[in-house]
């Protein structure tokens, strides 16, 4: 239990902690959404997001599959979709337990987060029918994210900037979405800040454990696209004794432009990508 809590302080994975983390001085009904305002929203079994990006495909980080591999069925749209066959990236990885351990022993996780950053943390689900109840959201393919105003949504635990969040859950609860500006972006990441009131946005906010492989969205001329997909955090600190979710904490996400090419092959049935192992 506290080997999961320590990578939850980093991952904001299916085995960890906050939701959708609000500004204390905000009434949190401002933050609450219900499910029609983004039908596109997938719910992994427990905890943990996806994207509907096509008819029979669902976007998703890598670590916000079941480590044992075995995914029988996503909620989308408030129904339950068989699933055919999950596909993850070649480069995902997560750090091995003797780096989780020494950053237990000595406080120290900057390795870990190394570790997390070189990850190529991608995965896709395709369901055994196609979904035709639901629109699926275009994926955001411009390189134009720092600087943009983008919109997190997911459900689970919560808290306030000035006090985080519990590690222990619940992580599975009501919907929420907030906004946040990306500060900045590399060929995998895209990064924003949880800022203070002072200079914050009306409703900033920042996900957390439990909206892994949720949206992170970049409104467009037509519409809402997928820029991001909530994948872990950065907190300065011990990460034996320091809450997440508190402000100034940073939150790195899926650069979903890096990725489409691995995506459309995947989507188009490349053999390279579909062969058996």
């Amino acid at each position: 239990m506290l080997r999961a809590a320590a990578l939850s302080l980093i991952l904001l994975g299916a085995s960890s902690a906050q939701a959708i983390v609000i500004r204390h001085d905000v009434d949190d009904a401002a933050y609450r959404i219900t499910g029609s305002e983004f039908p596109a929203l997938a719910d992994m079994p427990g905890e943990g997001h996806g994207v509907l990006i096509a008819p029979q495909w669902v976007l998703t980080a890598a670590h916000a599959v079941p480590r044992n591999g075995s995914l029988a069925l996503i909620e989308v749209g408030g129904v339950k979709r068989a699933v055919d066959e999950v596909f993850i990236h070649p480069g995902a990885s997560q750090p091995p337990q003797s780096m989780i351990d020494r950053a237990l022993e000595t406080g120290d996780w900057i390795l870990t987060v190394f570790a997390i950053a070189s990850s190529d943390d991608v995965a896709l689900v395709r369901l055994k029918e196609a979904v035709d109840d639901v629109e699926p959201v275009p994926l955001h393919r411009g390189d134009d994210e720092i600087g943009r105003v983008v919109k997190i949504i997911g459900k689970g635990a919560t808290g306030t900037g000035l006090t985080g969040h519990s590690l222990h859950g619940p992580n599975r609860g009501d919907l929420r979405r907030a906004f946040n500006v990306v500060t900045s972006a590399d060929d995998r990441w895209i990064c924003y800040v949880f800022d203070g009131p002072d200079a914050a946005l009306p409703l900033e906010g920042k996900t957390g454990g439990g909206d892994s492989g949720g949206p992170v969205l970049i409104e467009t001329e037509t519409g809402w696209t997928l820029a991001g997909l909530a994948s872990w955090g950065f907190i300065v600190g011990d990460v034996r004794t320091t809450r997440p979710g508190l402000y100034g904490q940073t939150t790195c996400n899926v650069r979903v432009s890096r990725y489409l090419s691995w995506i459309e092959a995947v989507m188009s049935g490349d053999p390279a990508i579909h062969a058996p192992k």
